[in-house]
């Protein structure tokens, strides 16, 4: 009874950690959106396979949490990590909705007793801002705020005094979901916000299909950020008033030139 929330990283086998293929490997069952499954094919052969498309992601956590409660390991892949803007949290709720007694598959010290329904293991995975942050060069070597411009869960007026309080804050920003096809004006939005905290010439690093066939990373200032070719696959650095472009990077400097001799 045992159902393991993984993070599949970028979605290069390459970029993925040794317990997440391992698990992948030895489990009955793989549940995924079908995207993130067709990513990791060559591991997945002859498995059982739970596969839903976009906006299903509620019916895919039961049906992989359903599968493992029946006696059947199973393996709920998310890109990148699982607890960020990922499935971890939704196996949490739906369980806690459910009333599912969960207790962790890897504690050693704390057996579970014996009203355990499921046991739980979240296996991280190199999360999207990670992977983009190491092709534009080194843009969160310090503080930084992730905001999704995506309202389908979210309302907008909570993403817009986000977005606010951490251009205010001189925050480095890292903005998911910037754009689809229903959605297509928020990006420009969030460039008019964040302009009356920033300069124009603020950089600004776009990275698409990290560590993927169809990656892409370019550079522009804040005040063209919104002509900025961009989708759902793609994650933006916006620099705070410390941030520097470098030949063809852009970092963030930590402090230590301040203090030391460098």
């Amino acid at each position: 009874m045992t159902l393991y929330v993984i993070g599949t990283g970028p979605g290069d086998i390459s970029y993925m950690s040794r317990r997440a293929i391992e698990i992948i490997k030895q489990v009955d069952c793989i549940a995924g959106y079908t995207t993130y499954i067709d990513l990791i094919s060559d591991l997945v052969k002859d498995k059982q396979i739970i596969s839903t498309g976009m906006m299903k992601e509620v019916e895919r956590v039961e049906k992989a949490i359903e599968t493992a409660m029946s006696g059947k390991s199973c393996a709920l892949v998310s890109g990148g990590d699982p607890g960020i803007y990922a499935m971890a949290g939704l196996v949490f709720e739906i369980c806690k909705q459910r009333d599912i007694k969960i207790a962790r598959a890897r504690n050693k010290k704390n057996q579970p007793d014996k009203n355990t329904d499921l046991f739980l293991e979240i296996v991280p995975g190199i999360p999207a801002l990670a992977a983009g942050a190491a092709l534009a060069g080194a843009p969160l070597t310090h503080d930084f705020a992730a905001i999704s411009l995506s309202d389908l869960l979210t309302p907008w007026k909570k993403i817009e005094k986000r977005l606010t309080c951490a251009a205010m804050a001189d925050f480095v920003i890292v903005l998911y979901n910037p754009k689809s096809k229903k959605r297509n004006w928020q990006l420009k939005r969030a460039q008019e916000l964040i302009l009356e905290y920033r300069d124009t010439t603020t950089p600004v690093g776009i990275v698409t299909g990290a560590m993927r066939e169809n990656q892409r990373v370019s550079f522009k200032t804040l005040d063209q950020m919104d002509t900025a070719e961009v989708g759902m696959q793609t994650v933006l650095f916006i620099g705070s008033s410390a941030s520097l472009r470098y030949l063809d990077f852009l970092f963030t400097p930590r402090g230590y030139s301040k203090k030391y001799d460098i």
